[in-house]
């Protein structure tokens, strides 16, 4: 998010791309075949890219991440994006720079989110300095940032029913909340403070609170203090089955507004949808480096 908080970026990497439709109606048997560097910008002028790319895209070291003409590389403290992406209709258009992600401190932390661990959440930096470099008026800021990663070897639909997630920077670091409902009715209710140094403790979060749903009417709810309730100050993607948003609450005290995300897995699950996201999800097999 910039320091103004009028703008904000989001880059996820995939292998196996979760939210493809061409991943699901592959069957979801060749994870390197689907892959992603799905890159979305929001505030005014802002973009949505998400590109399927086959298994020729795929480059990997134990330093960098390539998906065709996107590429994410650690240089040991720091995570430089180079982005080169076309977005999705109705905006179609290239989007091109780079950002730099550069943490505070790296933790040490795996959270599984299943009792048999078949998804796992890495906050690798729950607290980061962020620059923003991309060719478009407007869009050269620095801001607050965050970076983490999920692993899991079952669909998400599979084992959840809905989530809701939450980054929210503090005087002394950062919070994060995760909260789900699993397939056999048991709840995740999870929430880690970290401190400037990277070092994370369990903490008793205010309760679940529900605030207005998103524009297409998934259910939200967040953490806050008894007595107040959470509210969006910028909508960023807003679809069917998902919402992504930043949210400002009161945790313990502390007014802090950070980005929220709600995922219903029930609606993800309907196959009306996936012709839908394949219109936003473009699927391209082959590439050459």
């Amino acid at each position: 998010m910039s320091e103004c908080g009028r703008k904000a970026v989001s880059v996820i990497g995939f292998i196996g791309s979760v939210f493809s439709p061409w991943y699901a109606w592959s069957g979801r048997k060749d994870p390197a075949n689907h892959c992603c560097i799905n890159v979305a910008t929001y505030g005014p002028g802002g973009r949505f890219t998400m590109t399927d790319r086959g298994r020729a895209a795929l480059n990997t070291t134990p330093d960098t991440f390539q998906v065709g003409p996107s590429a994410m590389h650690w240089t040991g403290e720091e995570l430089i994006i180079d982005i080169n992406e076309i977005s999705s209709p109705p905006l179609i258009s290239r989007v091109r720079g780079q950002i730099t992600v550069t943490p505070d401190a790296m933790t040490s932390v795996e959270l599984p989110l299943t009792p048999d661990g078949t998804h796992i959440w890495r906050p690798f930096a729950p607290s980061s300095d962020i620059k923003v470099d991309l060719e478009a008026k407007g869009w050269q800021w620095s801001g607050h940032g965050y970076f983490d990663a999920n692993f899991g070897t079952r669909a998400l639909e599979q084992d959840f029913s809905f989530w809701t997630w939450g980054r929210y920077p503090t005087q002394t670091g950062a919070t994060c909340i995760y909260d789900a409902v699993r397939r056999d009715g048991t709840t995740l209710d999870t929430a880690i403070a970290f401190n400037g140094k990277g070092d994370a403790q369990i903490v008793e979060a205010p309760p679940r609170t529900r605030f207005r749903r998103s524009l297409w009417q998934v259910m939200r709810e967040t953490r806050a203090d008894p007595g107040t309730k959470p509210k969006q100050v910028l909508n960023m993607l807003d679809a069917p089955f998902y919402s992504r948003s930043a949210v400002q609450t009161q945790l313990d005290g502390e007014v802090v507004t950070g980005v929220h995300e709600a995922l219903d897995l029930n609606r993800f699950r309907s196959p009306l949808l996936k012709p839908m996201l394949a219109v936003r999800v473009p699927r391209r097999a082959g590439w050459r480096f």
